[in-house]
């Protein structure tokens, strides 16, 4: 591992992201070895002087001068040459990282909403990656690459004369202590500052997410004041960051150039003296200011490198919560029954039960229809049905086969799911049926559609299945897109379907075509899962499942609970509005 990722890494034990770059060890050793050239072609410029002044001048000689310009500019162009090289390998070092991490930290931005609240706009993770990419690129890491051959331009200094040695010494270490001071002040201030930075962002996409609401109520300038106060916070951090870095920088900076200074005017005492020659002033103040050049740049770049160091150790901590997925062993299609044994579940980040011990048996044709209040755990069985929530305790399970068990995209060859708020995704109509599957069949892609009932609605569309639809569906109606989810939900036949409120923006037709693809589902030996609160959706199932509070209240045959629920609403006071429910279920039903 190089030093730069040692570094990054604060010394802790390696992590997916440290082996990462660890695959390029060769090319940092290629680096090292570039430097070490680089840093000894610096001593041209010192040694040029040193013998013009030295040599050139006491005896005239102007072709040992352009023999030894000739060697100079040589040397210069070899050297410009390793330096182009150098930036050029770190910049494909951090492209290959990126190209490397890329997807997998993209798969961490997808699952981490399953597991955990992100916090902000949940991009954090791709930032980070940019910013240990950009750093990479940048001139920052060459000022770690240089900062080992200080010594060797401070002996030479010593050679030169022990007072030009002991100037360049003090310089350096008062440097060094300079970064030290940068490095204590930023942390703190740097990390501030991407929490502001991440409650900004997070507003402003809460914004542009419901601007229809804003706009309507009224809430724009309530919501435009927030947003204002965490910018001024973040300027107002970012800002003392900078001010700090660049405060610390400035003054690095002057005491560069005021030892330059004084190793100038040492040097002239000591040829006074008669202790030194005049080549060695200037050369001697050409070594210093090039010793403490890479602390310089690394105070420059210092609040570059405390942003990647945060954003690496981000990044490692991430991917080490959501690690890869194992690649299990192909199962079967299933096509029996859908078990679920005892099953528990929180939402994401949440440490109360929404499902507490729910078991039911599904076999090959069942419709299940779930109702009950709102909150009583509905759409989060839902979720945990078709694997989206996994279960703290108990197990779905496919033809015994666990969810667990099972590779997520090959599950989800045999899951349909319509959730309750639908999203679509930029593209064409097709595509969305066809889950942006790169290489769909046209046939299928209709079929589901006709099954779904939207195959006309579709074709009346100005370019029928062509049609874009824009971001999140922006360009269909409220009902136009659900029913296009129900295709999505239903291409390729899933045998395991889950409708969550699927008619609730649904009209007289689309309630009807909702019902006639639950009974397509079961007259092909699929299961269907229909979690309602208008009874309409409930006409083509043939089992029901009462939930309240997080619990299975009662699960049967439809007719039987429905029974159940009317003898419990007529003998209870307030059960007339259960009752109400349990005759228009009935009416739908006939």
């Amino acid at each position: 591992m190089s030093g730069t990722a040692h570094r990054l890494t604060g010394g802790r034990e390696p992590s997916e992201l440290s082996a990462a770059l660890g695959t390029f060890r060769t090319a940092f050793v290629g680096l090292g070895l570039m430097t070490a050239m680089i840093n000894v072609l610096y001593l041209t410029g010192s040694f040029y002087m040193l013998e013009v002044y030295d040599r050139v001048i006491p005896s005239r000689s102007v072709p040992t001068l352009i023999s030894l310009t000739a060697l100079a500019f040589g040397m210069y162009l070899f050297q410009g040459l390793l330096d182009l090289l150098r930036n050029r390998v770190l910049v494909r070092i951090g492209a290959s990282l990126d190209a490397t991490l890329s997807d997998r930290v993209y798969q961490t931005i997808v699952r981490m909403p399953l597991r955990a609240r992100p916090a902000g706009d949940g991009l954090q993770p791709l930032r980070d990656l940019d910013q240990v990419r950009s750093f990479l690129s940048s001139p920052g890491p060459t000022a770690f690459f240089d900062l080992p051959w200080i010594p060797l331009y401070v002996g030479i200094c010593f050679l030169f004369h022990p007072w030009i040695g002991i100037a360049a010494l003090v310089g350096a270490l008062l440097l060094v202590a300079m970064t030290f001071v940068t490095e204590v002040k930023t942390r703190e201030p740097a990390r501030i500052t991407v929490g502001h930075a991440q409650r900004r962002n997070g507003l402003a996409d809460a914004s542009r997410r419901n601007t229809e609401v804003l706009q309507s109520m009224g809430m724009a300038g309530r919501f435009g004041a927030l947003w204002g106060a965490a910018n001024a916070s973040y300027m107002d951090s970012q800002q003392r960051t900078a001010d700090v870095a660049g405060g610390l920088g400035a003054i690095s900076k002057v005491m560069r150039m005021a030892l330059q200074s004084g190793v100038l005017g040492i040097g002239a005492y000591l040829v006074i003296q008669q202790q030194a020659t005049a080549g060695i002033i200037i050369a001697s103040s050409i070594l210093t200011s090039r010793a403490l050049a890479p602390v310089e740049m690394a105070i420059a770049n210092w609040k570059g490198f405390v942003g990647t160091r945060q954003s690496w150790r981000r990044l490692s901590d991430l991917l080490a919560a959501l690690p890869r997925g194992r690649e299990p062993m192909a199962l079967p299609a299933p096509a029996a029954q859908l078990s679920v044994e005892g099953i528990s579940a929180t939402p994401p980040g949440v440490q109360r039960f929404v499902v507490s011990d729910v078991s039911l048996e599904l076999k090959a044709g069942h419709g299940l229809g779930i109702v009950g209040p709102s909150a009583s755990g509905k759409s989060s069985l839902a979720r945990v049905l078709v694997g989206v929530w996994a279960p703290l305790r108990g197990k779905i399970r496919l033809d015994g086969a666990a969810l667990d068990q099972w590779d997520p995209d090959a599950l989800g060859r045999h899951v349909g799911y319509l959730p309750q708020d639908v999203e679509l995704f930029a593209g064409s109509v097709a595509e969305n049926i066809a889950r942006f599957d790169p290489d769909p069949r046209p046939e299928a892609i209709i079929a589901a559609g006709r099954a779904a009932g939207v195959h006309e609605l579709i074709l009346r569309l100005p370019e029928g299945y062509e049609t874009q639809i824009g971001e999140g569906g922006s360009q269909l109606s409220a009902g136009q897109r659900q029913r296009i989810a129900l295709a999505r939900a239903l291409y390729l036949d899933p045998f395991l379907v889950v409708l969550d409120e699927p008619n609730s923006n649904l009209d007289g037709e689309g309630e009807q075509a909702l019902t006639g693809a639950i009974l397509g589902i079961r007259g092909r030996g699929g299961i269907v899962v229909v979690v309602a609160h208008r009874p309409s959706a409930l006409a083509g199932v043939d089992l029901m499942l009462v939930m309240s509070e997080g619990r299975a209240q009662a699960f049967g045959p439809k007719d039987e609970i429905l029974s159940k629920i009317t003898r419990t609403a007529t003998t209870t006071p307030g059960g007339a509005a259960p009752l109400r429910v349990v005759r228009e279920v009935q009416e739908q039903a006939s």
